[in-house]
Formats: C-alpha cells, structure tokens, sequence
C-alpha cells in the first residue's frame, strides 16, 4: 500500500492497523487462525471455530460525493443562519472568532490519525458562520460581489475535476511535494501577516495594490490545484481499499479547498471594484 502523498501513507497504515486487528477489508474472507489462541481475534468462539472479522466496506467515489454535498449543506446553512442572526455591530468580532475556531479545527483534523466525522460536520458549522459573517460585510459594500465568487468558485473546481480526469494535470510526486510546500508557505506568511496586524503594521499583502493583487492571484492558482491533491487522494484512497469513513476526510479537503478558493476570489472582486480590506 505505497503511495508518494504522506495523508494518505498515513491513512493507508491506518487502514492496515485495523485490518491486523481484525477488521479485514468488505467481503475478505478471515485469513487462517482468526478464531485461535495466539492469533490476535478478538471475536473468538465459544466453539472453537474461527469468527469472522466484522466486515468493513470500503471507500467508494459516491461515499465522497454524498459527504462532499452534506458538507456543503451544512456550510451553507450555517452560512446563511450567521448571515441573518449576527448583528452588524458584532461582525467582525464574531467573524474572527469563527476563523480561529475553523483554524484550530482544522489543523486538529488534518494532523489527527483516525476521520472523526464529529468534527468534520463542527468544522463546516463554524467554517460556515464564517463564511456567512465575511459575505454579508463584503456584500453591504460590493452588491452582488457574493453571486459572482460563488459563480467563479463553483466554475474553478468543475474546471479543475475536468482537467484533473482528462489527465492534463497529474499528482506526480514531484508535483505533491511542491504543492504541499507552497501551502505550507503560503499558509505561514498569511499567519505572520495576521499576528503584525495586530500591531498595526501593514504588509500591503491584503491591500487593493498590486502587492495585494498578486498575492490573492498567487493564492487563487494555489487554492485551485489543491483540488488536483484532493481527487488524488479521492482516487487512490478508493484504490487502497480504506475504509468508508475516510470518506470523510476525503470531503473535508474538498470543503476546505472551496472555502479558501471562495475568500481569494471574494477578496480579489473586492479590489477590482476599489475596496480595501
């Protein structure tokens, strides 16, 4: 079970725990000695005779698709309800309380062992107040700007699931280890800029000047083929047999790809229409 991209080295010895345990893949059949002394079954018989590991049925492309949806569901909802209930006067406040929460999940999702579908849904119910909370400022300044990075986002992924299966971009392992470098990058400079914010030091990084400008574009392009990573992951995750409840973490890349592809685009409208946030 070998494969370049290291979530899903990390998924797939997961994966072969559980089967050393005795959770063999859907429909395999108990390797000789489950049931005896000595050979690790933990479902022996009163009998003597060999137990079958509880089956556990793989990963499929729908299991992805259907949690993919529900995910999205559950963002927009939550979106829609932090959009109606918050009040303007603790919007910002409550948008960067939603954004740390999110990213705290996050990083706990991404770095944990096992998919905990738990906190997948908790993080696309507070991904989605804050999603929500950023779209009702910028739409109070920019009509219409919402629609519009809905419209591009949706067209983004679509083009690059079309892209990713014609096979016009491959996840090579060079490719993998230079995206995952570049995230990682690009992931700290924005975190830097964050804390100096709180100094009041400006970077120009999330200003309407070209700096700005070409830092959302950069970040847009990044966002984009972070997709080509998750359908990889998508693709060999369901050759490697994992277990259905990776299906999961499969979606939870896809939903983070969308909301950050989502902000770039919302936040690079916002310059072309001479805002500056």
């Amino acid at each position: 079970m070998k494969t370049s991209n290291p979530v899903l080295s990390r998924l797939g010895q997961a994966a072969e725990r559980e089967r050393t345990a005795g959770y063999g893949p859907y429909g395999q059949a108990p390797q000789p000695g489950y049931g005896q002394p000595g050979y690790g079954d933990p479902y022996p018989t009163a009998a003597g005779y060999p137990a079958a590991p509880p089956a556990v049925a793989p990963m499929t492309l729908d299991d992805v698709v259907v949690k993919t949806v529900a995910l999205l569901g559950i963002t927009g909802a939550s979106a829609a309800a932090a959009w109606i209930l918050v009040p303007n006067t603790v919007l910002s406040a409550a948008a960067f309380g939603a954004a740390m929460v999110g990213l705290v999940l996050g990083l706990v999702i991404s770095f944990m062992r096992m998919a905990n579908p738990a906190l997948v849904i908790a993080y696309a119910v507070i991904e989605g107040a804050f999603v929500g909370l950023i779209s009702k400022a910028f739409e109070s300044f920019y009509s219409g700007i919402v629609m519009q990075a809905v419209i591009a986002t949706f067209g983004v992924f679509f083009v690059m699931a079309g892209l990713y299966k014609a096979r016009v971009i491959r996840a090579t392992p060079k490719f993998v280890r230079a995206m995952i470098a570049i995230m990682a990058g690009l992931f700290a400079v924005m975190l830097i800029n964050l804390v100096l914010s709180f100094f009041d030091v400006n970077t120009g990084l999330r200003d309407n000047g070209a700096l700005g400008i070409g830092f959302s574009l950069i970040c847009i392009v990044v966002a984009s083929l972070s997709f080509i990573l998750s359908f990889n992951e998508i693709e060999e995750g369901v050759r490697m047999g994992l277990p259905r409840r990776y299906s999961w973490t499969a979606a939870f890349g896809i939903l983070v790809g969308l909301i950050w592809l989502y902000i770039e685009i919302l936040r690079l409208l916002s310059y072309f229409q001479g805002g500056d946030d």
